[in-house]
């Protein structure tokens, strides 16, 4: 078993912190992603889309987006639940992982891409409108998202589940993608402060 990824990226940090906090240790091997590796025809035997990160099983099975990677390792390993805990609380969890990922770690990928110079190469064509209609998008969901830390410790209750993982990559993905979070966003600021100082936010 491996898992190839290029760990600069937010989707492969994703798996990397989710496999932190369940203390599971698998070999890795990096793509240069800048020297087009993941479109070389190797990579795309694995991956036809020709994205990061594929874990590729003993058997040779490969599997690739990373909430479904982390999927496979819940399953493997329940504890510490990060998918939640019974029928209500997975509920919640798929509800606010997806809320996470479509309204906040997209858009801010999608600003990224199509304004940064170094996805010139990546993304074409680079759409610089695409860009900017994607900045408001991410601010109004964090307004959002402050609104409901007022209310509990976590994103989706008050244990750490993969929403906190994504909705952490996402934010620190705005610093590359040039999005400042605002300061009055007092919720955000208490638990980024404590999701960012968990051991798995380093890996």
């Amino acid at each position: 078993m491996k898992i190839i990824d290029q760990p600069r990226a937010p989707n492969p940090r994703r798996v990397r912190i989710f496999l932190a906090e369940k203390g599971i240790t698998v070999p890795f091997e990096q793509v240069d992603l800048a020297k087009m590796e993941h479109r070389s025809p190797e990579f795309t035997a694995m991956n036809p889309l020709q994205q990061v990160p594929v874990l590729v099983l003993d058997d040779g099975t490969t599997i690739t987006e990373s909430v479904a990677i982390c999927r496979y390792f819940e399953e493997l390993h329940p504890e510490p639940p990060l998918f939640g805990e019974d029928t209500m609380s997975r509920v919640m969890v798929e509800m606010w992982q997806r809320r996470m990922e479509i309204g906040l770690f997209f858009p801010i990928g999608a600003v990224f891409r199509h304004s940064h110079p170094a996805m010139a190469e990546l993304e074409k064509p680079q759409v610089k409108e695409w860009a900017e209609i994607n900045r408001p998008r991410v601010l109004k969901m964090l307004s959002f998202l402050d609104q409901e830390l007022g209310q509990r410790r976590y994103i989706a209750g008050d244990k750490f589940t993969i929403a906190d993982i994504t909705a952490l990559v996402a934010i620190d993905f705005m610093k590359p993608a040039k999005i400042e979070r605002p300061a009055e966003l007092k919720n955000i600021a208490r638990w980024y402060e404590e999701v960012s100082s968990r051991p798995s936010a380093k890996a």
